[in-house]
């Protein structure tokens, strides 16, 4: 991958009004750093919302996998339903709770093409191109989801629709909007915010913003 160079850390954002600024009252249900975002869900994108449909959508699994395979929109949605109910934490300091996504664990993508042993790290893709990497371990066992439904209606494009990942327990750069694919490895790949000075893992818990934390 070609590293990307920013002038500032976020001056390649497309930013809603609103995300920062916000008075920060100490909550114990905070991870250090944030602040409640209460109603609002700023909207924050390295690139621009593309115009894509449920019927353009696909989603794809490869690498060191046994079976690669593609999901159409039909596809995916006749796995077995999921929900994720909890928090949500972003990067640029805002957190909301009590948030409710509809979609499928990603557990039940993975039974599909069965992951090689020797597959540590994955690398997430969107239909617009941008990437994330993660361990392998922060996507099984209940702790990753592709949702499409926010709340109980379709997820807005502005927000990843019309599929997203959900890696809810990492800043949530790491949960890719507009989710084509996730490319399995034996090594840690950086993405495009990794490529440019963010932690590899980003556990908001633990404070992992930037390279070095």
């Amino acid at each position: 991958m070609r590293k990307q160079s920013l002038p500032s850390r976020w001056a390649r954002m497309n930013v809603t009004r609103g995300f920062a600024g916000r008075p920060r009252v100490h909550n114990p249900g905070l991870p250090p750093g944030q602040y409640d975002a209460g109603d609002d869900w700023p909207v924050l994108s390295a690139e621009v919302t593309p115009d894509l449909t449920p019927a353009d959508w696909a989603f794809r699994i490869d690498g060191l996998v046994a079976e690669p395979r593609t999901w159409d929109w039909d596809g995916a949605r006749a796995l077995p339903g999921s929900v994720y109910e909890g928090d949500i934490h972003c990067v640029t300091s805002w957190s909301k709770f009590g948030v409710r996504f509809g979609g499928v664990s990603l557990d039940a993508f993975l039974e599909v093409v069965r992951p090689e042993a020797s597959a540590t790290h994955a690398v997430a893709y969107s239909h617009t191109g941008y990437t994330t990497n993660l361990p392998l371990g922060d996507l099984t066992g209940g702790r990753a989801w592709i949702a499409w439904e926010y709340d109980g209606k379709p997820l807005a494009a502005e927000h990843g629709g019309p599929a997203r990942l959900l890696v809810p327990h990492l800043y949530f750069w790491k949960s890719a909007k507009w989710i084509a694919g996730i490319h399995l490895l034996d090594h840690d790949e950086p993405g495009f915010w990794e490529q440019n000075g963010y932690h590899s893992r980003g556990n908001p818990w633990e404070e992992q913003r930037y390279s070095g934390d």
